[in-house]
């Protein structure tokens, strides 16, 4: 099974308030994500990448399998925050093979979604597969090791997205219409479907 690295290190600046702490159906958007990438990893490595926040997130991951660290780099962007992980990783875990990564204000990810990613790796002979939605692909994704040294070059300030241009030829994507679905406004999470 892949690794899993859960992104969590934003501000919520556009929020206003930590979005990782929102509820939605009885638990937080972090716990909820969390849950969903120890399903998936079902005993791989799960590593969450805190950032503005860190303290304050532990709680919302007590009692699951899952290391959590703090990128104190989070503010230059997600690929920092990527990046970061990566090379933890290595330090805990230098086995890993594959890697999902998952945003953690995506609340209708699911662990179906993430299988359906690796299956299409397999499926594809693809080494990325990305969630497609509302013409974009992005998060969640699936990473083949052979991938690793693009990740590791990304620029700090860039999400997957930039790779996922880049180097179409490597992607397959998965269609996801609800990753369209995620927290970054008040209005967002108001329309939050129940």
């Amino acid at each position: 099974m892949p690794a899993v690295l859960l992104l969590a290190a934003g501000s919520s600046s556009r929020l206003g308030r930590p979005k990782q702490l929102l509820m939605y159906q009885g638990s937080t958007l972090l716990r909820r994500a969390a849950e969903t990438a120890v399903a998936a990893a079902a005993g791989a490595p799960v590593l969450v990448i805190t950032g503005a926040l860190h303290t304050e997130l532990l709680p919302e991951l007590h009692g699951l399998l899952l290391t959590a660290t703090r990128c104190v780099d989070w503010a230059e962007g997600m690929g920092a925050s990527l990046k970061y992980g990566l090379a933890v990783l290595e330090s805990i875990c230098a086995t890993w093979e594959d890697l999902l990564v998952m945003l953690c204000d995506q609340p209708l990810v699911n662990s179906e979604l993430l299988l359906c990613l690796q299956e299409t790796s397999a499926a594809t002979g693809k080494p990325i597969v990305a969630a497609e939605y509302e013409g974009v692909r992005g998060a969640p994704a699936y990473f083949r090791r052979e991938v690793r040294p693009l990740l590791q070059r990304m620029p700090s300030g860039a999400g997957a997205g930039q790779l996922f241009k880049q180097h179409p030829e490597l992607v397959a994507a998965v269609p996801f219409p609800a990753g369209a679905i995620d927290v970054d406004t008040e209005e967002q999470y108001a329309a939050l479907p129940a």
